[in-house]
């Protein structure tokens, strides 16, 4: 396992290989469909004004994604009533649904980690070459065990999208993934993809 610590260097990113096992320490912020469409909207290609606090939470948030991370997730979250937060689970959500804007939000913020399951396409890709990042695997079906690397929740954002679509400020101690996009076009979603096309080819001419 390699231990990443967050922020994360371009050097760092790098060096990590599809394939490796990492452990991530620091703060990362969650966001799926809701936050990455804000993002985009708002602030990267912007379609509309900013309204009550959005120009703030931009300004809250642009230094933890800058060399940092961002998490497909829609947690799980006790002490919603009197605001002691604590995730109870913290499973990854399907990431392919964020692709029509993570390669934007990717160069837009500097991210250096994309943390999901399932995997990305080739625009996510390629915005792991040029900014550098990488896609890491959660364990899928795993939330309460990734919940325990949660050590804190910080604060949260934009809770009026909802618990699973707010912007959650987390900070996370061993939490476990593997790099399955590197920063060199390798791509472990391409390769299944590819050779399960191939398999099924040969199935249909057989």
């Amino acid at each position: 396992m390699k231990d990443i610590s967050l922020p994360i260097s371009a050097g760092d990113i790098r060096e990590l290989k599809v394939g490796d096992p990492v452990k991530l320490s620091g703060t990362i912020l969650t966001g799926r469909d809701a936050v990455h469409k804000w993002m985009i909207d708002t602030f990267i290609h912007p379609s509309r004004e900013p309204q009550g606090d959005d120009q703030q939470v931009y300004d809250a948030i642009h230094p933890i994604l800058d060399q940092g991370a961002i998490y497909h997730c829609g947690p799980v979250v006790a002490g919603l009533d009197d605001g002691d937060y604590r995730f109870v689970a913290a499973g990854p959500t399907t990431s392919i649904r964020e692709e029509p804007y993570q390669a934007d939000v990717m160069r837009h913020f500097h991210l250096r980690a994309v943390i999901g399951k399932g995997g990305m396409g080739a625009k996510t890709l390629n915005a792991c070459r040029e900014v550098p990042a990488v896609y890491l695997h959660a364990i899928g079906g795993a939330a309460s065990l990734i919940a325990q690397s949660v050590r804190k929740v910080i604060c949260v954002y934009k809770l009026d999208f909802g618990v699973p679509e707010a912007m959650w400020v987390i900070e996370v101690e061993g939490f476990p993934a593997v790099v399955t996009m590197d920063a060199h076009g390798g791509s472990l979603h391409a390769e299944v993809q590819e050779l399960s096309a191939r398999k099924l080819d040969e199935l249909l001419q057989a």
